[in-house]
């Protein structure tokens, strides 16, 4: 038996409405950082780090997020993660090609269709006696809280191998810290806006990005 610990976080809004700017994406999607069992020191680098940001002022009382953190912070970090043993992979949902019915049951029927068809993928590649501790970063609105944990509960039952779902502030695991940032970054790029660096530092790292609906609008 192996141990995988999978670090899952979400991208986009729960609408499916047109996007208002080219700012606004028209994707909802997950992303996953994968490390094989024991990985002790790419939690300790990243603690590390956050401990000499703090040291040169800049204040992180809940960790790294991609999208709050300055460009400089930004660039610390994604150095750090691309040295980091893990994969990464991602699907992308194009809202507006999802079908009416889906559209009908709203955002709680949508972020369980991405949730599903994402770690449908990600979990084929393992064996049935392989042990996967699936983190999933809690959803930022109150509201959506049990709704997002009874949604990994319910994936977690159907799929195999063993999985053990554990739904975990961001805040409090570098792994989903790690999945914002790949996540952050990879829907940039789709949306074709620029990084610096993404070449070096992101894209080694991805596994697999997938579009189930499409990247345009049918």
């Amino acid at each position: 038996m192996t141990d995988y610990f999978i670090y899952l976080d979400e991208s986009g809004t729960l609408d499916f409405l047109e996007p208002a700017n080219e700012t606004e994406s028209p994707f909802f999607g997950f992303g996953s950082a994968m490390f094989l069992g024991e990985h002790r020191d790419a939690i300790w680098q990243g603690h590390l780090l956050r401990a000499a940001l703090e040291a040169k002022k800049v204040n992180l009382p809940h960790g790294f997020h991609a999208k709050n953190d300055s460009w400089a912070t930004r660039e610390a970090v994604l150095k750090l993660i691309s040295t980091q043993p893990l994969r990464f992979d991602a699907t992308f949902l194009y809202k507006a090609n999802a079908f009416p019915y889906v559209q009908s049951r709203g955002k709680s029927r949508l972020y369980k269709i991405a949730l599903f068809l994402h770690l449908q993928r990600v979990c084929s590649q393992f064996k049935a006696e392989d042990r996967l501790y699936v983190v999933l970063a809690t959803f930022s609105a109150a509201s959506f809280k049990d709704a997002a944990k009874e949604a990994i509960e319910d994936i977690a039952n159907q799929m195999v191998p063993t999985i053990i779902p554990c739904v975990w502030d961001a805040k409090t695991a570098w792994g989903i810290q790690v999945a914002d940032y790949l996540l952050w970054a990879t829907h940039r790029i789709t949306q074709g806006r620029a990084l610096k660096n993404y070449s070096t530092y992101v894209e080694p790292l991805i596994a697999s990005v997938e579009y189930p609906w499409g990247r345009v609008k049918k």
